[in-house]
């Protein structure tokens, strides 16, 4: 599809791009370079960018037998309105020995570099000097189009060559490498591809590099951008911040403006002819996507070479952000958008540089996988003093050394892992244990071995980078020591913890219930061996258990409701194995008895709009509610009133002692709050509220239920229509207008109705489904 698109491209340019194609799928020759700044030399596949005084050494790398003269330029530019000087362009003979060699450096000042290998017939240094002098800005374009192509091009040839490689060693493995490649690489992979059998998945992946669709960093592939575009693609895909930018520019930028350029400098002697300029090594690879003429008009092959710029350093970031395990088999550091790092050879010298503990470094070096996505471990892991703290990506650019980005890898250290309270841990039950300290990316297993010896592998959960939770299951133990025992990937022997396994003493602090409340709740611990508790003649039966810091909380119920019987009464617990023990009970006195007595909600309504008629307990979100209570036996300036969202959801606490809740008389208090500042602006749904004298609270009980409410602006009825349209905004939040009803997240903005008899329609929310509401069909004065 994506070469069918391309050709449209091509049909909506100047008549002489229609001999081209955008396939650029023509071997051409080889030139070979190299690169010397300062000491140091590179092949030009190693260099990302050049930089003013670096020396250049060019030869054409053609065939003995090449019968046709080329004439090798190289010419330097310097922006799209400032003519380069003559003296920045360099030609060699490549017929010649010893004129076939260039020998040049970087003029200062210089901005971008071409390439060029015309047909030798006199005066051809001239002829393209003066096509550059004369409109230096279209070839500033096409060096920058012609680079990045040649990039983009050479992510294609990664992926297809990687594909390539897979299928001829082990094709196997093709369905799980392909997507780790094309992730890599920015490749838009066809999963159509992998369904199909065995020997035709490769082919399939990568019959046609035109046809591999290429991803830009982090956005819209070719084809998506593509789809849809009326006749004039290529402008539209220009005007595109992706297209505008270069992202595209291996195709979009070719057929845009590189066919106008050679069609604007087409003689009678030459025409241009692009090529991509792939860097191999000390060689530059010039793929063709027309067939070069050796007949008048003769072609002129016209390559980039790396731009004359400051380059930055990658910005490259970890894929994920989750702690790896600096010794899990196989580790592999996935980058993001580093397609570039796996496509040519302008990264080398990667290393890891590991921070221990004791601020020692150790760089261990790195290679490129691009079938595992990411950069793997060159050699064995060295030996080293201490746990890993930090872990800081480190190469060379180019001619230039980077650092970062920092990479969540990690090591601990024998002896790292802790457990809290000394050890100790308690039989009869399962026991929860949490460990603090490792990696917890390192560890592979966790067993428990007893005082018999036998090991017994416990399931454990990462509870964060550096904290691993299980459970013991201890409730057949013995008291005495134990050992737990954590495996760790890549070291030899297992982290030890020492444990002390303990009988808990049962021990039954309180039991304490509210004169008119059924249910208690008896403080201690061990209460889960608490079957019931008598109180008085009264039998109480255990219920729901929680443990905390202090200790256990068990919550007992009876059939009635306590009386008062005096302050502190005897209580005897029953325990599940028989036994029994006492305990100090205390009837304390009844819960704050409160009711509500007058609730007033008040909106401002937004201006030209159609009011609506909420019935009696629904709030809208960003409304007031004020509301009145009465209290038995009276206020004190000690009462807060608790104001709750939902069985789970935010609280807050209006007091008396703030000025929050007002007092009126003895017994009234009036109470106001906005439901969105006190709950957050997401808060739908029931609210409750209940009264807090010190430590005691009451019941919760219904204070209303928080909608949101759409905005409705019109309602238009033409005379003789029969039905009506409702017009607004935030029409997601109803769920049905009279007779009709709205799906879930409709987003329109009009709904048509039928007309209203009584000058008003009936209306369901979506935060209230159970109760009717009213439209007003006038705005509000």
């Amino acid at each position: 599809m994506l070469s069918r698109l391309l050709i449209v491209a091509s049909l909506t340019l100047a008549a002489p791009a229609l001999g081209q194609s955008n396939g650029f799928d023509l071997s051409g020759p080889d030139l070979s370079m190299t690169v010397k700044r300062g000491e140091a030399s590179l092949p030009v596949g190693a260099v990302p960018s050049l930089k003013a005084g670096d020396r250049l050494t060019v030869t054409a790398a053609l065939p003995d037998d090449q019968s046709a003269r080329y004439l090798l330029v190289v010419a330097f530019l310097r922006g799209a309105t400032n003519p380069p000087p003559k003296n920045w362009f360099f030609s060699a003979e490549t017929w010649k020995r010893g004129r076939n060699r260039l020998d040049i450096v970087v003029p200062e000042g210089a901005e971008q570099a071409v390439t060029f290998l015309a047909p030798d017939t006199g005066g051809g240094l001239d002829a393209i000097r003066d096509a550059v002098r004369g409109r230096p800005g279209v070839f500033v374009r096409a060096a920058q189009d012609l680079y990045q192509a040649s990039l983009d091009r050479a992510r294609l040839d990664a992926f297809v060559g990687g594909i390539a490689s897979v299928a001829d060693s082990d094709p196997d493995r093709l369905p799980t490498v392909a997507p780790v490649l094309a992730n890599a690489l920015r490749i838009k992979l066809n999963p159509d591809c992998l369904s199909r059998q065995r020997a035709v998945q490769a082919s399939c992946l990568s019959q046609a590099r035109d046809s591999v669709v290429l991803q830009a960093q982090r956005g819209a592939t070719l084809t998506e951008t593509l789809t849809g575009a009326p006749v004039d693609l290529a402008y539209r895909v220009a005007a595109t911040r992706e297209g505008g930018a270069g992202f595209y520019s291996p195709y979009i930028g070719l057929a845009r403006d590189l066919a106008r350029l050679f069609g604007a400098f087409r003689s009678a002697q030459y025409q241009y002819v692009p090529a991509l300029a792939l860097g191999r090594g000390d060689r530059v690879h010039l793929q063709l996507n027309t067939a070069p003429s050796f007949q008048n008009p003769r072609s002129v092959l016209v390559a980039p070479l790396p731009p004359v710029a400051a380059m930055p350093p990658p910005a490259w970031r970890p894929a994920s952000g989750d702690v790896q395990c600096l010794t899990q088999p196989g580790l592999t550091l996935t980058l993001d958008d580093a397609s570039l790092m796996f496509a040519t050879g302008y990264a080398r010298d990667l290393a890891l540089r590991l921070t221990q503990a004791d601020g020692k470094t150790v760089d261990v070096p790195l290679i490129v996988n691009p079938g595992r996505g990411g950069l793997r471990l060159a050699g064995d892991l060295p030996t080293l003093t201490g746990p890993v703290t930090n872990a800081m990506l480190q190469g060379v650019w180019g001619f230039d050394p980077f650092t970062g980005p920092r990479l969540p890898v990690r090591l601990d250290a024998a002896g790292a892992w802790t457990a809290p309270g000394d050890g100790v841990v308690v039989v009869g039950r399962d026991h929860p244990l949490s460990l603090r300290g490792g990696v917890a990316a390192c560890v592979t297993g966790v067993a428990l071995r007893e005082a018999d010896g036998a090991l017994r592998p416990i399931a454990w959960k990462a509870a964060g980078p550096d904290a691993i939770d299980a459970t013991l299951p201890l409730g057949k133990a013995k008291p005495g020591p134990m050992t737990l025992v954590v495996s760790r990937q890549g070291a030899a022997e297992p982290a030890t913890l020492a444990l002390t396994a303990r009988v808990e003493a049962s021990r039954l602090d309180r039991f304490t219930v509210h004169a008119g409340d059924r249910a208690g709740v008896l403080e201690g611990t061990r209460l889960d061996q608490v079957a019931a508790l008598d109180m008085g003649g009264r039998r109480f039966t255990a219920g729901t258990l929680t443990r905390g810091a202090d200790g256990d909380r068990l919550e007992m119920t009876t059939d009635a409701a306590v009386e008062a019987q005096g302050d502190t009464v005897d209580a005897r617990v029953k325990l599940r194995d028989g036994r029994g023990a006492s305990v100090a009970a205390r009837i304390a006195p009844p819960r704050p008895t409160v009711t509500l007595v007058s609730r007033e909600v008040t909106a401002a309504p937004a201006p030209a709009t159609l009011p609506i008629i909420l019935p009696e307990g629904l709030i809208p979100r960003d409304a007031t509610l004020t509301f009145s209570l009465r209290l038995t036996g009276g206020f004190t300036g000690g009462d807060a009133v608790e104001v709750a969202a939902g069985d789970d959801g935010a609280a807050t606490r209006l007091t008396v002692a703030s000025g929050a809740v007002q007092r009126v008389g003895a017994d009234v208090a009036v109470a106001r709050l906005a439901p969105a500042t006190a709950f957050g602006p997401a808060a739908t749904g029931p609210i409750r509220f209940r009264l807090w004298r010190g430590e005691v609270a009451g019941d919760w009980q219904s204070l209303g239920r928080i909608v949101r409410l759409p905005v409705l602006t019109t309602l238009a009825c033409p005379t003789a229509a029969k039905a009506c349209t409702l017009t607004g905004r935030d029409l997601f939040t109803v769920a049905s207008v009279g007779e009709v009803a709205l799906p879930a997240g409709f987003v329109g903005s009009k709904i048509d109705v039928a007309k209203p008899g009584d000058g008003t329609l009936p209306m369901t929310l979506q935060d209230a489904p159970d109760v009717v509401v009213r439209i007003k069909t006038r705005p509000a004065g």
